[in-house]
């Protein structure tokens, strides 16, 4: 992993976590960059078009989930990585986070080896070899452009989204048990709640205007279009 090319930009009204994630990830050789409010992280982001955000749920003029919200719809940061940090740990925050764009979620207080493991195994994922494009039917996905085209209409996923489909997409009939899809999607070393699958599949339903992916109750998920 080429860390050291890697920006990241932090977003937290309190100055002390800021400190603390600045210290514990430029000591792994990224670049760092800190904005203490919803306003200046959108701003920064614009500026210096960073590899990851990591945004305080909790901060002034725009929350974290506003400001991911903003940039998601920002055409050029649809790939952006993107890490929700939150002292709220109930299930409907971490859902309403992942809904809106979010990559990972953290809740506090922040352990820094946690928060650098899990910055380490967004970029790891992102920077394993290319798979195949995969048709199937009038659906062709596309792993280097991150793009789908069905029916001819192209249409664009979130970078989690994306790898959810391309999964099951790979080997079509397919039952991918819901532990599998969290360990080849998310990773062993991030944690993230059982809900998480849920909540992409539900997002790529409504995006894709198709039910291409059905649920088999108890066991997990299955690509049939």
């Amino acid at each position: 992993m080429e860390a050291k090319t890697k920006k990241i930009l932090v977003a937290d009204d309190e100055k002390d976590i800021l400190e603390i994630i600045e210290y514990n990830l430029k000591k792994e050789g990224y670049e760092i960059y800190t904005a203490k409010d919803g306003n200046e992280a959108v701003d920064m982001a614009k500026k210096i078009h960073p590899d990851l955000i990591i945004l305080d749920i909790m901060m002034p003029f725009k929350t974290g989930v506003e400001v991911c919200q903003l940039l998601r719809a920002n055409e050029f940061f649809k790939d952006t990585l993107i890490i929700f940090l939150t002292a709220l740990n109930d299930e409907n925050s971490q859902i309403k986070g992942l809904e809106s764009g979010a990559d990972d979620y953290i809740n506090k207080p922040i352990g820094p080896k946690v928060l650098v493991s899990r910055v380490n195994a967004l970029f790891r994922r992102i920077n394993k070899e290319e798979g195949k494009i995969i048709t199937i039917g009038n659906m062709v996905i596309d792993p280097v452009k991150f793009l789908i085209n069905s029916n001819g209409e192209e249409i664009i996923l979130a970078k989690k989204e994306f790898e959810l489909l391309y999964l099951l997409a790979s080997k079509p009939g397919r039952v991918f048990l819901r532990n599998e899809i969290l360990r080849q999607v998310w990773g062993n070393d991030v944690i993230v709640g059982d809900r998480t699958i849920d909540v992409h599949i539900r997002k790529i339903r409504q995006k894709l205007g198709t039910d291409c992916i059905t649920t088999v109750k108890g066991v997990g998920y299955k690509f049939e279009l």
